[in-house]
């Protein structure tokens, strides 16, 4: 089978409402977010007819842009939960009120669903991994392949 991973960086603030260490004080990652994808039928022992993609890589990122750094690049992310016994927070221009704690985990289950609306339905999901910091990643495979 053949897969494309597209990588793309982007810069978001979160605090983790009922946690007891220092990640319940806002804070900021530089993310990592790679997206892997494959073809519905794409074996790997055909050549590609023209122009000889499974995906564009810039139709990739577009995506990518659209899903992810649209929402997250440059954004303070909280749940309500948190924002309830911070109301002076709810006014700043850039925040993004969740329903939930926005962890890495909750990350990749947000992106997994909004990619898998959008993607082209010939091109198939089949990985997601964020690193939030660079040695520290959640990930989400696609065992349904």
């Amino acid at each position: 089978m053949l897969f494309l991973t597209k990588i793309i960086h982007f810069e978001m603030a979160h605090a983790i409402d009922g946690y007891a260490g220092a990640c319940k004080n806002i804070h900021g990652h530089s993310y990592e977010l790679h997206v892997t994808v494959s073809g519905n039928d794409a074996s790997g022992d055909d050549y590609i007819p023209a122009p000889g993609f499974i995906l564009d890589f810039k139709e990739l990122k577009k995506l990518m842009m659209r899903t992810v750094m649209d929402t997250f690049d440059h954004k303070l992310v909280l749940s309500r939960d948190y924002l309830s016994k911070k109301t002076d927070i709810s006014s700043f221009e850039n925040l993004v009120e969740w329903d939930v704690e926005p962890t890495a985990e909750n990350l990749l289950i947000y992106i997994r669903k909004k990619l898998e609306k959008e993607l082209p339905v010939t091109i198939k999901l089949n990985s997601l991994k964020i690193y939030e910091t660079k040695d520290s990643y959640a990930e989400w495979i696609n065992h349904h392949r």
